[in-house]
């Protein structure tokens, strides 16, 4: 039948069940973190003891989920990867009461329909196991076989048969980061289960159940499993209750705080959530104490009647509602500023460095002088033709370099660098003008244009968590051909032996982390390329920091290296790097001063 257009109206259909499966798997299973979080939380609900855990490939090539809960008889072995098929909730008003974390009954049918999987499980009364095994949502197999009491669920081959979900995963270091999140997410929810963790046959995490009777206490020992025993320790302890509301957990103190912003852990009800408002809730709570470009570790637990809380928001089950959002953000901020309150926090900053924990050498500015120009010493300052045409040294200044002065400069507020020219005055921003230069010289020396390593004088040691280990690995040619010269050994250690021309001197392991935090956050954030990512976040990592006092040669040094950059105008993130009043702007100024 057509309509007033003339176009027919097309007849309206029930989609196949195969083809809803794929579709609702892209709200479910959004990468193979995801599937992997669901398997767990299945595992979870089934009381499990111990969860074991197999990647292959950052979870494209394989997820495979060992447990030893209840186990499931060879019937709901088979019914369980039909669609909306739970053991959860049988009625509506059973919603308003759910304390397990899985309930919809979408997982396994999301799961199966993107992927090949093979699942073996078996009762505790039961003699003999069952298997099914499906593909894309068809079922292949299901027959008995041996198996161990519990569950083991395969997942190979994520988006398979749906390509264009498969070409948008990010790189396998990216993606296994997320498979961490997930992995630590479960492991600090549940500290008295067992936990391990193995990626390409390399075991990452093998957690040892947690026994005791206090809730902090068993939470300190999983933390301190995970992140080490003298970082857990070192946490402060928070508990509270209302009649509403209650809440335990940790958090940590001002010199702890993490380059990271993921290391931020959140429950409500033992659910692993993201709420903006929660996470504020506890930022506000800092207010004051958090240095710039750091962020606060915390795991807190809200417990509260499930009708006061609305967990079938999201898809993933990954986002909550309160009845009363005001009360419970005023709740939170309130528990963890009287933890802070109670443990004497006082910050030590460096009045002469606002913004950093760590300290420097005395006397030294924190700009290394190694940025080294391609020309003679003592040479005037370049400015390359063409581009700054206008930015020349005043007259009377280039007459007193005749007699052996440096041009006329000086420091604002430890931020800016000030300096006349022919037109007026030019005003640096020396942190944006750092950044240019670290960025162009990067991308130059990535590219094999230019070698710039300076070797320390004595190794520096740290140690890299799994998400940035395997980020480490993949970077490794990008980061050795940028300059630095570091040695892996086991367990995460890592060796730094040299880094690039040019970065903040004193700091080299910290400025590491600093690297592969940042070149997460720019993936997260933006695409580019590997190379050009890797010296963004080299020059964002190694900059001079605002509030560091320069020396009159380091100024004069940065000004000839920003003049020989192809952009001297904007640092790579896009921000001004100079600005020029001219001497009419001065003059149109001060003609309008009150007399």
């Amino acid at each position: 039948m057509a309509n007033e257009r003339g176009v027919s109206s097309p007849r309206i259909h029930v989609m196949p069940s195969s083809l809803a499966n794929k579709i609702a798997a892209g709200d479910v299973v959004a990468r193979p973190a995801s599937a992997l979080k669901e398997l767990v939380e299945n595992a979870l609900d089934a009381g499990a003891q111990n969860i074991n855990i197999e990647i292959k490939r950052a979870g494209s090539q394989q997820i495979l989920v060992r447990d030893d809960g209840c186990g499931m008889s060879p019937e709901d072995a088979v019914r369980c990867f039909s669609r909306h098929a739970t053991s959860k909730i049988r009625t509506a008003a059973e919603l308003n009461q759910i304390w397990t974390l899985g309930f919809r009954g979408e997982a396994l049918a999301s799961v199966a329909a993107v992927s090949q999987v093979t699942l073996k499980t078996r009762r505790q009364e039961d003699h003999q196991g069952h298997l099914v095994r499906i593909h894309g949502g068809e079922i292949q197999a299901s027959e008995p076989c041996a198996a161990a009491a519990g569950t083991a669920i395969d997942v190979r081959n994520v988006f398979y048969n749906v390509p264009a979900r498969r070409a948008f995963l990010k790189s396998p270091a990216t993606e296994f980061s997320h498979i961490v999140d997930i992995f630590l997410a479960q492991a600090l929810a549940n500290p008295r289960l067992g936990f391990s963790l193995v990626h390409n046959g390399a075991e990452v995490h093998r957690l040892a159940p947690c026994p005791g009777e206090d809730d902090n206490r068993v939470l300190r020992a999983r933390v301190e499993q995970i992140f080490g025993t003298r970082y857990g320790r070192q946490l402060i302890p928070l508990r509270e209750s209302t009649n509403y509301i209650s809440a335990y957990g940790l958090v940590c103190r001002a010199e702890q705080m993490r380059r990271s912003r993921k290391e931020r852990f959140l429950y409500v009800n033992g659910r692993s959530v993201r709420s903006m408002s929660l996470q504020h809730a506890v930022m506000s709570a800092y207010e004051g104490l958090v240095p710039h470009r750091r962020y606060p570790f915390f795991v807190i637990f809200l417990s509260l009647d499930p009708r006061h809380v609305d967990v079938n928001v999201h898809p993933a089950k990954i986002e909550v509602r309160f009845d009363s959002d005001r009360d419970v953000y005023g709740f939170l901020r309130a528990v963890v500023r009287k933890a802070l309150g109670s443990a004497d926090l006082v910050p030590q900053f460096d009045a002469a460095r606002p913004g950093t924990l760590h300290p420097r050498a005395p006397g030294t500015s924190g700009l290394s002088i190694t940025m080294q120009v391609e020309s003679d010493a003592g040479r005037k300052p370049l400015v390359p033709k063409g581009k700054l045409s206008d930015v020349v040294y005043a007259p009377d200044v280039a007459e007193s370099e005749k007699e052996g002065a440096g041009p006329q400069i000086w420091q604002l507020h430890n931020e800016y660098i000030c300096t006349p020219i022919r037109t007026g005055l030019m005003i640096l921003d020396q942190r944006a003008a750092h950044e240019r230069i670290l960025y162009e010289r990067a991308l130059n020396t990535i590219d094999g244009r230019t070698v710039a390593s300076q070797q320390l004088l004595f190794a520096e040691t740290t140690n890299l968590d799994p998400r940035d280990l395997a980020l480490f690995d993949e970077l490794h040619p990008l980061l050795e051909s940028l300059g630095f010269n570091i040695d892996k050994y086991s367990g995460g250690t890592v060796v730094v032996h040299g880094m690039p021309q040019g970065l903040r001197s004193g700091l080299e392991k910290y400025v590491l982390h600093e690297v592969l935090s940042e070149y997460k956050n720019n993936a997260d954030k933006m695409r580019v390329s590997p190379r050009e990512n890797l010296a963004r976040s080299v020059a964002r990592s190694g900059a001079i920091k605002a509030g560091t006092a320069m020396a009159p040669e380091e100024m004069r040094t940065l000004i000839d290296e920003l003049f020989q950059c192809k952009d001297p105008y904007s640092s790579p993130s896009g921000r001004p790097v100079l600005i020029r009043i001219s001497k009419e702007e001065l003059k149109r100024r001060f003609s309008k001063a009150p007399l």
